[in-house]
């Protein structure tokens, strides 16, 4: 008999397994580099106040 074979009764397998989830590893990010400003080629910063400002009278 042995530990490392799956037909013995009592082997515990990888789906009995204790996983720590508790630490903050972070497989992929939240954004690329692509979905940014500087990915599109625009200039970081906005124009959210130009944008307001030139709102079509419909709008209000």
């Amino acid at each position: 008999m042995s530990i490392d074979d799956p037909g013995t009764p009592g082997a515990r397998g990888d789906d009995d397994r204790a996983v720590d989830l508790s630490d903050d590893f972070v497989v992929l990010p939240e954004q690329t580099s692509d979905d940014t400003d500087r990915g599109w080629g625009e200039r970081s910063g906005g124009n959210d106040d130009w944008l307001l400002a030139e709102r079509p009278p419909h709008w209000d």
